[in-house]
């Protein structure tokens, strides 16, 4: 039996042109600024995304860590969404490792961030009792608000109010692609107004490591410090490099085949009595390749069925899925390269049989 992981857009394999063009990579040592693949990548995103500069990072959690520190210092404040995942999921590391104070604003349903809660967290810096703000954060395509991609005119109005108040943006975009194409812009129309962007080639594009951090010269030039003190220096790194330059060559128009395998997916889901998908409704254009629904046993007659249940049926049909939530009701699946479209009627097939069984 075939596995079906809609766990996450990371578990991808290299195809085997990416494999090959690993193979066959010219490299050197990057930390000496030698490795000619590194830096092809580095331009090639630079210019993708509007930006003069831009550096190769292992992560997307080092780019977005690395981003912080070099926007902030000690007991400085950034404002960010209670869902973002550099709040969420990324182990407090500007805390912990920059004494960066986090200031979490609510996210909106979409993602957004209200632009009145923006400029009403600025605190005033004459004030000895504040932390500084300095910095804003979005995130495009936001994870936990269900993939929805953040539109560029609301980008641009953050970006204009921000810089109005004296502060920087960094943009999250570890999905940035996959927004550009749900929403038919080219991705540099989505980066360009931010101070710096974080992009991932490691989820939806397929390569098996790597994010790239961009932004002005000036940036990025401390950025490379950073990423050396905290140990993301690399060498013959054009070996991964490579597996980038391909995923941008082969990967990112493609990535609407994901969105549309994640809609039938959606629709499927509010079809089956005991799952609630609320994506179904309204139907969203920027809806990508991220799928939220919830498990209401109840509505069924079975109220211990949760997530976690549902989760251990489907792993023995092949299926698997991520249950999230304290409440164990949600769960997530993601739709990738390595998800065909006639996967998707057997994943449906697998959760009703998950939902129906007693």
């Amino acid at each position: 039996m075939r596995e079906i992981d809609l766990r996450s857009d990371t578990v991808t394999r290299p195809t085997e042109g990416m494999r090959r063009a690993m193979a066959e990579a010219v490299v050197g040592d990057d930390v000496f600024g030698d490795d000619p693949t590194v830096k092809q990548l580095e331009e090639r995103m630079a210019d993708l995304l509007g930006h003069e500069a831009a550096l190769y990072v292992a992560s997307g959690t080092m780019g977005n860590l690395i981003a912080l520190l070099a926007h902030a210092g000690r007991g400085d404040e950034i404002m960010l969404g209670h869902e973002a995942h550099t709040f969420v999921y990324e182990a407090g590391g500007s805390a912990a490792l920059g004494s960066i104070h986090p200031h979490h604003l609510p996210n909106q349903a979409d993602g957004t961030i209200r632009l009145e809660d923006i400029e009403n967290a600025v605190r005033d810096s004459s004030d000895a009792h504040f932390p500084r703000s300095v910095l804003v954060t979005i995130e495009n395509t936001h994870n936990r608000c269900g993939g929805i991609a953040l539109s560029p005119d609301y980008t641009d109005q953050v970006c204009a109010l921000a810089h109005r108040l004296g502060l920087a943006v960094h943009l999250d975009g570890a999905r940035l692609f996959n927004a550009a194409v749900a929403l038919g812009v080219p991705a540099r129309r989505l980066a360009e107004g931010a101070d710096s962007v974080m992009v991932c080639l490691s989820k939806g594009l397929g390569a098996p490591v790597g994010s790239v951090l961009c932004g002005s010269r000036e940036f990025i030039h401390e950025a490379h410090r950073l990423r050396k003190m905290v140990g993301g220096g690399m060498r013959q790194v054009g070996i991964l490099a490579a597996a980038g330059l391909y995923a941008m060559d082969h990967n990112i128009e493609r990535l609407a085949e994901d969105h549309h395998n994640a809609a039938q997916l959606i629709k499927g889901i509010s079809e089956i009595p005991g799952l609630v998908a609320p994506q179904a409704k309204p139907v969203e254009t920027s809806w990508t390749n991220l799928v939220y629904f919830s498990v209401d046993g109840t509505a069924i007659d079975q109220p211990n069925l949760d997530a976690a249940v549902i989760a251990e049926r489907l792993r023995a049909h092949g299926v698997l899925g991520i249950p999230l939530g304290k409440d164990r009701r949600q769960m997530r699946m993601v739709t990738h390269l390595d998800v065909r479209s006639e996967d998707i009627d057997t994943v449906l097939d697998a959760l009703r049989s998950a939902v129906e069984r007693t």
